[in-house]
């Protein structure tokens, strides 16, 4: 396993298929689960890497995004995610394991808590997608009716008239890029500072396929016995209702973010680190 101030990464041959895993400090291991679905864990760094104070921090790119990418046959729904993370427990020995989960993969750490209780040590949800369809489907209202805001479209309008794409394509890139994210942060200069990521559609779409009408409410109250922590921008447009509901029936600590939207690991960085990194520890 390479050794660079980047962390240690490896192939892990699980399942058939190989994912990449990158491991950042020493002690404990916190496994992190990216969003998505369909992304990877690098759009979580520099942020993220914060945690890794007394810990280590177990990074790997899910099935289908990043540098895990599978044969357009080889399937990526959500049992094949939660599949996936229980192989690499079993991998590396882990009896039971604390989970941080982004986005997708706070909803993902769910998922797989259900499927396999017991098996978690703690549980924290940054920013998590909701827990049931009808909550999502309030998200993505949301994140549209933003998307159309006057100063986004007067943005791209004159990005387009520019000639940056002509004159310096990775620049153009880069604020394409900061544009299409731009609708998740409260304050959207903030998305200059977002690590730029791609998302492989086939898997994204895969995923939310095969969750089709997902209901998770009636299955969380199962967890309650797993010390849980839900951490929420108050100006996410992932309905701040819905992580509350979740913190609720999962019993755990519920810490909304004020002037923060979806990514709290760059808006709000200092308490993003204060109110995870003490709960981990």
């Amino acid at each position: 396993m390479p050794e660079t101030l980047e962390g240690r990464t490896e192939l892990v041959s699980i399942r058939g298929l190989e994912l990449f895993v990158r491991r950042v400090g020493a002690g404990t291991p916190v496994v992190v689960l990216h969003g998505g679905p369909g992304a990877d864990h690098e759009y979580l760094r520099p942020g993220f890497d914060a945690l890794a104070d007394g810990r280590e921090l177990v990074y790997y790119d899910q099935r289908g995004g990043g540098r895990s990418p599978v044969p357009r046959d080889v399937p990526v729904g959500w049992t094949e995610q939660v599949a996936d993370l229980e192989a690499l427990r079993e991998r590396w020995g882990l009896e039971r394991m604390t989970v941080v989960g982004y986005s997708w993969g706070g909803l993902l750490a769910l998922l797989y808590a259900v499927q396999h209780p017991g098996r978690l040590t703690r549980l924290a949800l940054v920013s998590s997608a909701p827990s049931w369809r009808a909550a999502r489907q309030r998200f993505e209202a949301r994140f549209a009716q933003r998307n159309l805001d006057p100063l986004f479209q007067e943005e791209r309008r004159r990005l387009r008239e520019s000639g940056l794409r002509e004159h310096d394509p990775a620049a153009f890139q880069q604020r394409i890029f900061e544009l299409s994210v731009a609708p998740y942060f409260f304050d959207p200069a903030k998305s200059r500072d977002l690590t730029p990521f791609r998302v492989t559609g086939r898997t994204q779409q895969e995923v939310w396929q095969s969750l089709g009408d997902y209901d998770l409410r009636p299955s969380l109250p199962r967890l309650r016995e797993v010390p849980s922590l839900v951490l929420h921008g108050e100006d996410d447009p992932i309905p701040l209702e819905a992580a509350r509901t979740t913190a609720e029936l999962i019993g755990g600590e519920f810490h909304p973010v004020p002037r923060c939207g979806h990514v709290p690991y760059v808006e709000a960085p200092k308490e993003f680190r204060a109110v995870i990194g003490g709960f981990l520890a």
